[in-house]
């Protein structure tokens, strides 16, 4: 008798030992880094790779299915969300056999690697009539190659698609004819909605009613007050993703997740851009989304925006400002703790 109880004993230890484990794995396996490659001075792929792993980043997002990069994820345990790009929606929206194609070309060979894929990024005008029916035939796709049940199906959205996000609990989505459907996919499939969150960008657009500190994770105590569902907001990125959630329940996605695809500050190039307000971002950032938001207690997976500055991204100057890391792989903002 008192050996079959140490064995109890010893049995329920090995389980406790095995949670924590996992435990502690899922809450390491919470934030990942966006890697953009528009830059001619940018580290090999197995380089980046290596960078990842020693600095324990063991999730990744990839812009395109570059073949070099994904051969050099291949065994290094980092989980991905990976892109179809906007100018190959309309191809693959049209024809079940280009997704198909696509699916054997850059999942089928990668498939314990990849996580989420993304068909398509902040997609607007007219690449929009493409968007459902390109998800619809890629997950078509990967029934098909029966990884529907490992590899998950969504697109990425940005605060543009959000309308009366102030306060965040009256938010709708600008264009409900085409999130509508989209909402009803991803309850269908069970699969995340993904939204690119940059309180950075909502900040120097409203600076005269929105303060840094707030913007930064650093306001001493609730700034916002939200009448609709009676939540304090201490900070801006709370508010933004909250806002989400809160436009998708009123479509009908009160049970979809949403994991936050990009967020980041830039260390230069505009009002607010410094080192000094990206490492304060990245840092709190980081700590703050274990915790998830007043609306959804909880983990947030997360995507810091991006792994190095990128010398050759368009548009305004802080675009090519938002590296954790250096071109030739030194951390920005000293020690960043990706698996806290």
């Amino acid at each position: 008798m008192a050996s079959h109880c140490c064995v109890s004993v010893l049995v329920t230890m090995v389980v406790l030992a095995l949670l924590l484990t996992f435990v502690l794995h899922s809450a390491e396996a919470q934030i990942g880094v966006c890697y953009g490659r528009n830059g001619n001075n940018l580290p090999s792929e197995q380089q980046v790779v290596n960078l990842y792993k020693s600095n324990g980043i063991g999730l990744m997002r990839l812009y395109d299915p570059d073949q070099s990069a994904l051969q050099a994820l291949q065994g290094s345990g980092i989980q991905l969300l990976l892109d179809i790009p906007n100018d190959q929606l309309q191809n693959i929206a049209n024809d079940p056999s280009q997704a198909n194609q696509w699916v054997q070309n850059n999942v089928a060979p990668f498939t314990s690697s990849i996580r989420y894929i993304a068909v398509g990024n902040e997609v607007q005008d007219s690449y929009k009539p493409f968007v459902l029916p390109a998800m619809q035939n890629i997950q078509n796709a990967i029934n098909s190659a029966n990884l529907g049940g490992q590899i998950k199906v969504s697109t990425a959205i940005y605060s543009a698609f959000i309308v009366n996000s102030f306060p965040p609990s009256m938010s709708t989505f600008k264009d409900i004819s085409f999130m509508g459907p989209i909402v009803n996919f991803l309850n269908s499939n069970g699969s995340p909605l993904l939204a690119n969150i940059y309180p950075y960008i909502s900040y120097v657009g409203d600076e005269k009613n929105i303060q840094l500190n707030y913007a930064l994770f650093t306001a001493p105590g609730t700034v916002v007050n939200d009448g609709g569902n009676g939540l304090p907001y201490q900070n801006l990125f709370d508010a933004l993703v909250d806002a989400v959630y809160a436009a998708l329940a009123k479509a009908g996605g009160e049970n979809i997740p949403i994991v936050v695809s990009e967020s980041g500050w830039p260390s230069d190039g505009g009002d607010s851009a410094t080192a000094s307000n990206a490492g304060t971002y990245y840092n709190n950032l980081i700590n703050h989304v274990k915790n998830g938001t007043p609306l959804k207690p909880g983990q947030i997976e997360t995507y810091l925006f991006a792994m190095f500055d990128e010398n050759q991204k368009t548009g305004a100057a802080t675009e090519q400002n938002f590296g954790l890391f250096t071109p030739d792989q030194q951390p920005k903002y000293g020690q960043l703790n990706f698996g806290s």
